[in-house]
């Protein structure tokens, strides 16, 4: 005898919809691609089959027949995996629960359809650890100090370039980022790595007057998409960027800085975590990924 399939009523949906963001064939932030290979690698599942294409071919319509053919055990697995992803995606982004009682309803759906209940709350897991209050004063003046003096150095790229690099990396780790060095991969250069977040950013650094084009920012951005979801980067250039590079580029988990974004930064003894933090959110919700300092951080 087969295995049951999952029974489950309008409510049961409704709840499903709401958790999952199902709403015009959508399920969570997936692509395509990636529902396709979260449902081969975690759940070992073929999410596309024609068996799951009977009310349309988008995610959504795939996931809602899924729900409804599947195995009740299939269903069980494939609802935990996805709030594992949904709840480890909200704790790394400091996002809140929108749902009231989400957890808790979707464990007791879990157990109507035979499984187990949801794991602990990852938020929950372990205490909320507060930032650590950062450099104290003489340090960061210190530090802004080697910014300037930088300022004054010859015209000698490659050592004020090495000094740029030395200097972010100081600047990261002052504030608890966990910052790398510059390393060399099979055919590329990195100028730098940090962690913020719970993602993982590269570093690129270049000293130079003239502002930087298009065609530097879209060579920093292929080093990005060759790397898993969750890399980042920091394009940070003391001359700018170029107005075309804006009209020629579109950027993909890449946020920028300049020097004057620097300078007020060391000045004003910002929080390099926030100023990073906020620099994300702005591009994520404005499409933008150079947002000055001053307007982030208006006086």
């Amino acid at each position: 005898m087969g295995e049951s399939m999952a029974q489950l009523t309008t409510t049961d949906m409704a709840l499903i919809d709401k958790i999952f963001g199902m709403y015009g064939g959508y399920v969570l932030d997936f692509s395509n691609d990636r529902f396709s290979a979260f449902f081969v690698r975690d759940l070992q599942i073929d999410i596309y089959h024609d068996r799951y294409a009977i009310y349309g071919t988008s995610k959504g319509k795939h996931f809602r027949a899924f729900l409804e053919i599947a195995p009740n055990a299939d269903v069980v697995r494939a609802l935990t995996a996805l709030w594992e992803y949904r709840d480890a995606g909200m704790l790394n982004r400091g996002e809140a629960e929108t749902v009231p009682n989400a957890r808790q309803r979707l464990s007791n759906l879990l157990v109507k359809l035979g499984g187990e209940a949801l794991p602990a709350d990852l938020g929950a897991a372990t205490p909320t650890v507060p930032e650590p209050k950062g450099p104290n004063e003489s340090v960061l003046a210190a530090l802004e100090q080697e910014f300037l003096a930088m300022t004054a150095m010859d015209e000698v790229p490659q050592q004020r370039g090495y000094a740029f690099e030395r200097f972010l990396k100081r600047w990261c780790d002052l504030w608890g980022l966990d910052a790398h060095a510059s390393f060399r991969t099979v055919g590329e250069q990195i100028d730098g790595s940090f962690q913020h977040d719970g993602n993982t950013y590269l570093v690129e650094a270049k000293w130079h007057t003239r502002p930087i084009d298009a065609a530097a920012l879209h060579g920093f951005q292929g080093k990005l998409l060759e790397r898993p979801d969750w890399t980042r980067g920091l394009y940070v250039s003391y001359g700018g960027f170029s107005g075309e590079s804006f009209n020629a580029f579109t950027a993909r988990r890449l946020i920028m800085m300049d020097g004057t974004d620097i300078y007020h930064a060391l000045n004003r003894r910002l929080d390099l975590r926030e100023v990073i933090r906020k620099k994300a959110r702005y591009h994520s919700e404005r499409r933008q990924p150079f947002a000055r300092v001053t307007d982030l951080f208006p006086v």
